[in-house]
């Protein structure tokens, strides 16, 4: 086949797929079923850096489809890396400051005790004195005992007393001292939470260095490139997602009025003209997108616009996820009367 010939059968193949898509258009609407044009659209994801830092590598290119938790870019961790050795080293530290506290309240817990059986100690002795000094006292009275014994076991009695004392002040300030390590073991137990808080804050930033795919989606195109230093919430990426949906389109005053929310929808895209997609109505403006200078005539209000939102059904997406473009015009036909029915033209019909 020579050149002239392939062409005339290439121009031939485009005139057939032409007069094909104008014979499958949909014509004469029943009532009950309007029309609208727009344009399929889908929510927007920008990719942006959670802490400040220098973009390292972006693995991702306008246009690459990529799934939910595909890492997209990487982020310079260097001094996140140094920050949480710091961190940890301080951790460390912490531990062993709750050891020693935790030895220091056995320590004086021991002490406390200590202290109680020198109480036990000198209380006994003072009861033995004071035996010794009611004995003495009745056999001075017969002349058996001189009186010099008698003071003798008074004065050891009250010193024992005193003794007695002495202990009960070593035991309240044991006791004291008690209370002192053991809250030195809360605070120490309170250092090693707020560095353990501050390794695991560092370890988050680390991971969030990695920026990933929030949901699957189509990358539209670079905001920044390797090198480049970025602030918070710096902009690496932009992406949509392809798992929400819509055609925006605009209807006239009387039958936008008409449109219920989860309203039939059926697109038909220039790009597919033999193909029919089922949606639904997820929005209807509440004031008019287009507004004439005056509205005081019955015809003028009937000139006002409102904005329409037809979105399709995310598992039909999922099923053809790939072949999702944004960008693509069409024509949307809206169900007003939910007793009309499809004409044949307007059949879903799926890929």
């Amino acid at each position: 086949m020579n050149k002239q010939t392939i062409w005339i059968l290439i121009g031939g193949a485009i005139v057939l797929a032409l007069a094909l898509a104008w014979l499958l258009r949909p014509t004469g609407l029943p009532a009950g079923i309007v029309t609208g044009n727009g344009r399929i659209e889908a929510t927007e994801i920008n990719i942006a850096t959670k802490t400040p830092g220098r973009v390292v590598e972006i693995l991702a290119r306008e246009g690459d489809f990529v799934t939910a938790g595909t890492v997209l870019a990487r982020m310079d961790t260097e001094v996140l890396h140094a920050q949480q050795a710091e961190a940890l080293a301080k951790v460390r530290e912490a531990e062993n400051a709750y050891q020693t506290a935790l030895a220091i309240v056995t320590q004086r817990e021991s002490e406390y005790t200590a202290a109680q059986a020198v109480v036990a100690q000198h209380q006994a002795e003072a009861d033995a004195a004071a035996k010794r000094l009611g004995r003495s006292q009745r056999l001075v009275g017969e002349g058996a005992t001189p009186q010099q014994e008698v003071d003798d076991n008074r004065a050891r009695v009250l010193g024992m007393q005193a003794a007695i004392r002495t202990a009960q002040a070593q035991v309240a300030a044991a006791q004291a001292s008690i209370a002192a390590a053991k809250s030195q073991v809360i605070q120490a137990q309170s250092v090693i939470e707020a560095v353990k808080a501050t390794v695991a804050r560092l370890q988050a930033d680390i991971d969030d260095s990695e920026l990933k795919a929030p949901r699957d989606g189509r990358i539209q195109y670079r905001v920044a490139e390797p090198g480049e230093v970025l602030a918070a919430g710096g902009r690496v990426l932009n992406m949509v997602d392809l798992s929400d949906v819509y055609m925006t389109f605009f209807l006239p005053t009387e039958a936008a009025g008409k449109v219920a929310l989860g309203s039939d929808i059926h697109l038909v895209f220039d790009a597919l003209p033999g193909y029919v997609i089922p949606a639904k109505a997820s929005f209807v403006a509440s004031v008019a997108q287009f507004t004439p200078k005056t509205v005081e005539t019955e015809s003028e209000r009937l000139k006002l616009m409102f904005r329409i939102r037809a979105r399709i059904d995310a598992e039909l997406l999922k099923q053809h996820i790939q072949q999702v473009k944004t960008g693509v015009p069409g024509t949307a036909y809206v169900k007003l009367d939910a007793k009309a029915s499809w004409p044949a033209g307007l059949q879903v019909k799926l890929p």
